[in-house]
């Protein structure tokens, strides 16, 4: 996408894989709450734990590269220079699980699938794009205004197989295990509380360059459990294998006990670079209450990191203050001349600190006495045309108190709501807290029924088109579009950097850009991150020496456990 690729065309295999990994066991897996169907492109519903991982794609990415692709489905491509086609050759041994060949009639189907019956946001994005089959193993893409990225991301869509789907609604669940074509099927299953994916044993691509010494467990199970609270006691127990941790207290506290005291169960703190999520409590602009910018600043003065740091996580955490947290794109200082060169033209549409300050979230002494923070938030809200009465802020017109809902799904984002919640008292503001089941978030999520959520942004590993999709108004009914963003200059660099795609210059100079157009536009209260993985785990697994720059590597792992190999 943006540079030289590290392996050749010739290359075997990964850095970061054993080739020589052996095959079997089984790895146990926890997830949280329910399932009620397999497909993981519905419209509604909740579907399993890794059933978007059914389907091979025509191009994959390396986990120790950024914006680099190499062929699984695929065998080679031929592209213009101003990339308005590219041409694929497919794999005349690819198959599905049922052993039916996969061509390109099928990728075709598929993405004609997902524009007639995915979601919205797919069928603008991909609007001008056209697929021809040329024989059964070549096909070309086209596109009518010339998009490098548009036509990478194309690369990367699952390859359905027309004959299973062909008289399905794929907008709806699937109450059935689809027919596959990954590494892995879908064995056994109890709706709701667990699945089995099984190696499939002739896998058309176990020996490809990009899945040599991957996959080589011979069944991952997913159980599912109420809250993370009781997953974390089970797997103490060792009811499965392997725990990703994100609370720093659970990490500090409840990690102990007699297997880790004896080494079977291993505490891992994994160091990485990888670019870092904005997770965050997002407002709902499109809500009155939170469209004037002046309210969404105040409430960030109420929210007292340094205090939850210290007295909630050990200190564990850093504070996020980009969407291109620990990324080369993350806006810092001011607008360099390359950035202004982006943002002058717009600046009559913008505010007026993108010029003259370097965004930093409200900081506090640590102590919980955050009074000069709340004065701050009180002037604003008095800008913004609240003020108090009776201990109750209220709108000076209208009479209308201030209250909202933050909704939420875990007992964790409560435990950190609560103290945030008291200091919204201070100002005579009534949060309520909502938790619902992840089934209630995810629908109302879809709906934009919410005044505010915790969850946050994916992290970008540089400016990439699909930003579009998360801040542009054109899809502002989309749930990707969490804040309800609709701001002229926000579309106008995110269509520059989708126009930008492969002109490394440019990007370097958009991303913090508009980093910092988000930053001072006060869509979300930022949290925190963390640059490592807590990771515990039994002792029945090895791993490569060499861990892949970008990912855990878990699929590159293999069983020691003699007995389950």
């Amino acid at each position: 996408m943006h540079d030289v690729p590290k392996y050749d065309a010739d290359f075997q295999h990964f850095a970061y894989v054993n080739p020589d990994a052996p095959k079997g066991g089984t790895l146990r897996l926890s997830a949280i709450g329910t399932y009620d169907n397999f497909n993981r492109y519905a419209s509604r519903g909740l579907a399993a734990e890794r059933s978007g991982e059914l389907y091979d794609t025509l191009y994959t990415s390396s986990d120790d590269e950024l914006g680099v692709y190499y062929p699984l489905i695929a065998t080679q491509a031929e592209y213009s220079e101003s990339w308005n086609w590219v041409a694929v050759d497919l794999n005349p041994n690819a198959r599905f699980h049922d052993g039916e060949p996969i061509t390109a009639e099928d990728f075709a189907f598929s993405f004609q699938k997902f524009l007639d019956e995915g979601v919205p946001q797919f069928r603008r994005y991909y609007a001008d794009v056209s697929v021809y089959v040329e024989h059964p193993h070549r096909l070309i893409i086209t596109i009518a205004q010339p998009d490098k990225e548009k036509l990478f991301s194309i690369l990367a869509l699952p390859v359905l197989p027309e004959h299973f789907w062909q008289d399905k609604d794929f907008s709806e669940p699937l109450s059935v295990p689809p027919v596959g074509s990954s590494a892995y099927y879908i064995s056994d299953y109890k709706t709701g509380q667990q699945i089995t994916y099984s190696l499939k044993e002739d896998y058309w691509g176990a020996d490809i360059p990009v899945n040599k010494g991957r996959y080589n467990f011979e069944k991952i199970i997913y159980d599912y459990y109420r809250d993370s609270n009781v997953s974390l006691e089970a797997f103490k127990a060792g009811e499965y294998d392997l725990r990703s941790e994100s609370s720093a207290k659970n990490w500090a506290t409840l990690y102990t006990g007699p297997a880790f005291d004896n080494n079977q169960i291993i505490k891992d703190v994994i160091p990485h670079s990888i670019p870092r999520p904005m997770n965050a409590l997002v407002f709902n602009t499109a809500r009155p209450l939170f469209s004037d910018a002046r309210v969404r600043e105040a409430l960030a003065y109420a929210f007292d990191f340094e205090w939850m740091n210290k007295a909630l996580f050990y200190n564990a955490y850093s504070r996020t203050r980009s969407y291109f947290q620990s990324s080369p794109y993350e806006a810092t200082d001011l607008p360099s001349e390359e950035e202004l060169h982006y943002l002058t033209p717009l600046k009559a549409q913008l505010p007026a600190r993108v010029f003259t300050e370097s965004y930093q979230p409200p900081v506090s002494e640590g102590d919980g006495l955050i009074r000069r923070n709340l004065l701050v938030a009180k002037n604003l809200l008095a800008d913004a045309g609240w003020i108090v009465r009776n201990q109750k802020l209220v709108n000076a017109e209208t009479g209308e108190a201030f209250t909202f809902e933050l909704m939420i799904y875990t007992p964790d984002q409560e435990r950190t709501a609560l103290p945030f919640q008291a200091n919204l008292k201070r100002l005579g503001i009534d949060m309520n807290i909502r938790m619902v089941d992840t089934s209630q978030f995810t629908n109302r999520m879809r709906n934009q029924d919410y005044d505010m959520i915790d969850r946050g942004f994916n992290s970008n590993q540089y400016p990439s088109g699909g930003l579009k999709i998360t801040w542009h108004s054109e899809f502002m009914d989309s749930s990707y579009n969490a804040a309800s963003a609709n701001e002229p200059a926000i579309d106008t660099l995110t269509e520059l950097i989708a126009q930008s795609q492969g002109d490394g210059e440019a990007l370097a100079a958009l991303g913090p850009a508009l980093d910092r157009v988000l930053q001072w536009h006060f869509y979300v209260i930022p949290k925190w991150h963390l640059s490592a993985y807590w990771v515990a785990y039994w002792d029945k697994f090895a791993k490569p020496e060499t861990r892949p720059d970008y990912s855990l590597g878990l699929d590159t792992w293999w069983s020691t456990d003699a007995e389950k190999r």
